[in-house]
C-alpha cells in the first residue's frame, strides 16, 4: 500500500500565505517526480508544480513567482509554499508522486485525497 496524505490547507485572505505538506508512506522502493495539481469548482484539474529528483522544476504560469515547491527526500514529503494568494487560487489541491513500490518493476503516479484551499475576504 502507498498513501499520500496532505495537510496545511484552509481558509486565507487574499495576499496571505499557506504551506501545504504531503507525506508519502508505504512499501516504497523509490520516489521520483513529486508534484501538486489543483481543481477549482467547475474546472478541470491542472498542474500547479512538479519537481523531479533532479533537474528543472515546473510551475504553472499562474503561480510562478508566488508558489514554491520543495521536497525532503528523507522524510518522503513534498511541500507547496503559497504566497500572495488570490481568490482564483481557490481549489482542491492534490499532491502526487511517481513511485516504484518494493518488488515491482515500474513506477506509477499516486495521488493524495485532496485538500481544500479557499482564498476569500
Amino acid at each position: 500500500q502507498v498513501q499520500l496524505v496532505e495537510s496545511g490547507g484552509g481558509d486565507v485572505q487574499p495576499g496571505g500565505s499557506l504551506r501545504l505538506s504531503c507525506a508519502v508512506s508505504g512499501s516504497i522502493f523509490s520516489i521520483y517526480t513529486m508534484g501538486w495539481d489543483r481543481q477549482a469548482p467547475g474546472k478541470q484539474r491542472e498542474l500547479v508544480a512538479r519537481m523531479p529528483v533532479s533537474g528543472s522544476t515546473t510551475y504553472a504560469d499562474s503561480v510562478r513567482g508566488r508558489f514554491t515547491i520543495s521536497r525532503d527526500n528523507a522524510k518522503r514529503t513534498v511541500y507547496l509554499q503559497m504566497n500572495n494568494l488570490k481568490p482564483e487560487d481557490t481549489a482542491v489541491y492534490y499532491c502526487n508522486a511517481d513511485i516504484r513500490r518494493l518488488g515491482e518493476p515500474s513506477s506509477y503516479r499516486y495521488w493524495g485525497q485532496g485538500i481544500q484551499v479557499t482564498v476569500s475576504s
